[in-house]
């Protein structure tokens, strides 16, 4: 799709590296993953209102 084959990727990784240092890139990691999850979470739940009176106008 994209045409990222393994080179682009070690190459991603290396500037990651250099950018944020060995330290950090266990904590980006995890931080990329929770929001991942959390945005899959809030895709799947039911979608809610945020303007109550819309829910009133529905029910009348």
């Amino acid at each position: 799709m994209f045409g990222f084959g393994m080179p682009e990727l070690i190459l991603v990784l290396i500037i990651m590296l250099v950018v944020f240092g060995p330290g950090k890139l266990p904590q980006l990691g995890a931080s990329l993953g929770g929001a991942i999850r959390s945005f899959k979470k809030g895709v799947n739940e039911e979608p809610t209102l945020i303007n109550p009176k819309e829910d009133e106008k529905k029910q009348s």
